[in-house]
This record gives structure tokens, C-alpha cells and sequence, in this order.
């Protein structure tokens, strides 16, 4: 078994590197994102952030990181979670459809100038497309983090950044690198200014 284990662990670090790799060569969508993020804080809107899963968690982490900070000492940034109140979240999805439940919470919540970022692993999710649709009609800014070929979600958003795998767990492991980058970029940008 040991051998076995070993060779699964090289395996897996391998093909996350070479993702990660991968994606040093397609860093424009995801300074593009930051980008936007800049400009909504700096002007008082504020990140509707939301995914299903692990996407989900994602969301909530990057909330946190704004919320509280990353890695420097600065004011707290205006980021939501739309995954963490279960009222709200079965309310919703039992009186409408699970399909509903961030963009019912985007049309409560948002404002033109905020911004919704969406999260997906696998790029097809409808809940995920809906929000965003929502989004874009109340003149929201969107942003898409998808895997795959980016799907649906990532058409649904102005600013796309797509992890090009169908492996969820390297897609998910990517991710959260990408994350870590926007927020790196965006609290770097609002501490020098």
C-alpha cells in the first residue's frame, strides 16, 4: 500500500501543479476581477459572494478575508456570503426552488455598483446562473470562477476566469490559489491608496 499511496500522492501534486502552472499563462481574468472588486469597494458597493459545496466554502472563506483581512492590517471590506444563513437558504429554495436561492438573496441585497461573484466548479450550475442573471439586470457588476469549459456561469458574467479541468478537486485547489490572489491584489491596491 505504500507505494500505492505514494504514487497517488505524486500523482495528485503533479497534475495541481501543472494547473497551477496553466494558469500563470491565462492571469488577465483574474486581475480583471480584482480590478472590479477595487473599483466597487472604493466606491461603497460592496461583493455578494456565492457557490454550491466547496465552492460554497470558497465563498465564505474570501467573505472572511474581506471582512476581517487577508494579511494586512486596514479597514474591513464590504463582502457577503450568500451560502451561510440556512433560514434564508431554505426558506427560498422551499417556497420557491433551490434554483432561486442567490438570486432572491441578490435581489434583496444588491445594488447597482456591488458586485456578484459567482462561483462553480463545474461551470453548469443553475442557481449560480441565475444569480448572475439577476445580477446583470439590476446593474451589478458579475464575476465568474468556474472550472471545465466555464458553462453557462461563465457566460453569465462580465469577467470569466476559468480553471480549464473536469478534475473538481484540482479545479477546487486552483481556486482557491486564484482566490487568495484577488484578495492579495485587491487589499494591496486599497492599503497603498
Amino acid at each position: 500500500m505504500a507505494a500505492d499511496a505514494r504514487a497517488v500522492c505524486e500523482a495528485t501534486l503533479t497534475a495541481a501543479m501543472a494547473l497551477h502552472e496553466h494558469m500563470k499563462q491565462h492571469a488577465q481574468p483574474v486581475v480583471d476581477a480584482a480590478a472590479v472588486i477595487v473599483a466597487t469597494l472604493r466606491s461603497g458597493g460592496k461583493l455578494l459572494l456565492f457557490g454550491n459545496g466547496g465552492s460554497a466554502a470558497d465563498a465564505q472563506h474570501v467573505a472572511a478575508e474581506f471582512v476581517g483581512r487577508f494579511q494586512r492590517e486596514r479597514a474591513a471590506l464590504a463582502a457577503i456570503a450568500l451560502t451561510t444563513d440556512s433560514s434564508v437558504l431554505t426558506s427560498i429554495a422551499n417556497d420557491y426552488a433551490f434554483e432561486r436561492v442567490f438570486a432572491r438573496q441578490i435581489e434583496a441585497l444588491g445594488r447597482a455598483g456591488d458586485v456578484a461573484f459567482g462561483i462553480s466548479t463545474s461551470g453548469t450550475s443553475p442557481n449560480v446562473v441565475a444569480a448572475l442573471d439577476t445580477a446583470r439586470a439590476l446593474g451589478l457588476g458579475t464575476i465568474a470562477l468556474t472550472g471545465g469549459d466555464g458553462g453557462a456561469v461563465g457566460r453569465a458574467a462580465a469577467v470569466h476566469v476559468n480553471v480549464p479541468s473536469s478534475a473538481t478537486p484540482r479545479v477546487q485547489e486552483v481556486h482557491r490559489t486564484l482566490l487568495h490572489v484577488i484578495c492579495d491584489i485587491v487589499e494591496s491596491d486599497l492599503v497603498q491608496r
